[in-house]
């Protein structure tokens, strides 16, 4: 018995702030990518999460297609008026943010905590 897609994002609140983080730590099959993408996109529309942080601490690896998708989680967050950060990304993940120059689009933070002081 199948209830549809595992999830990709475990969600925690505090003080606030929604944190996500990622159940998988490589991100490269097309089925992850599109279920990433769709959850990211159902907690964009959530008008009552204003404040979100996504932790990478768990992903090691991810293709070019998630930040695509990053990109436009951002545009609908921004659109909306909610703040969005990253935190705990491994600094062999952090090598495409900086090639793309998304580490200046993006406020990444080295830990969820000090991440969590910006809101």
């Amino acid at each position: 018995m199948s209830s549809g897609p595992r999830p990709r994002l475990r969600l925690e609140d505090v003080d606030g702030v929604t944190v996500v983080s990622f159940t998988d730590n490589k991100l490269v099959t097309d089925d992850q990518i599109l279920e990433v993408g769709e959850q990211l996109n159902a907690l964009a529309e959530d008008g009552a999460k204003q404040k979100i942080l996504l932790n990478f601490g768990n992903v090691q690896y991810c293709s070019s297609t998630v930040l695509g998708k990053l990109v436009g989680f951002k545009r609908r967050i921004d659109k909306s008026k909610g703040k969005l950060k990253f935190c705990c990304i491994h600094p062999d993940l952090m090598i495409p943010f900086k090639l793309t120059g998304l580490d200046k689009v993006f406020e990444i933070y080295a830990e969820e905590q000090a991440a969590l002081d910006k809101f």
